[in-house]
């Protein structure tokens, strides 16, 4: 499991008040930089091998400015060319948000999919979320 802890900005409220649908994913994503780290240690966009396939967020509560807000992510399941990560989004103690995305070992030069190296695999099995 990665941690990640944030401050949510003011911009990030809506009218309502609380932080606005749109920034989980942005949120999500920032958080999924260690495992973009396993495939692409120096994070050079030139050498990038992974694409997002889907992401799909689920809002639990609402999320408000003023509370710093943990991002707890995991890796669900490892394919031979993907990946499903699974993430979680809590606040004060209160599981908020979670989500999923899948992203896919890719090359671009070929523009398809390539099969996840082995060593790649081992590192990302040490993150595999906990099964009840």
């Amino acid at each position: 499991m990665f941690v990640q802890s944030l401050q949510p900005k003011f911009a990030e409220t809506d009218a309502l008040g609380h932080i606005n649908n749109a920034v989980l994913p942005v949120w999500f994503e920032q958080a999924r930089t260690p495992i973009f780290k396993i495939f692409i240690p120096s994070l050079d966009v030139k050498k990038w091998t992974l694409i997002l396939a889907k992401i799909e967020v689920e809002f639990l509560k609402e999320i408000f400015y003023g509370a710093e807000v943990e991002i707890k992510s995991f890796i669900e399941k490892i394919g031979n060319s993907s990946l499903v990560c699974y993430q979680e989004a809590w606040q004060e103690g209160k599981l908020v948000a979670v989500g999923r995305s899948v992203m896919v070992h890719f090359d671009h030069a070929r523009k398809e999919s390539m099969p996840i190296p082995e060593p790649i695999k081992v590192q990302l099995s040490e993150h595999l979320r906990p099964t009840s």
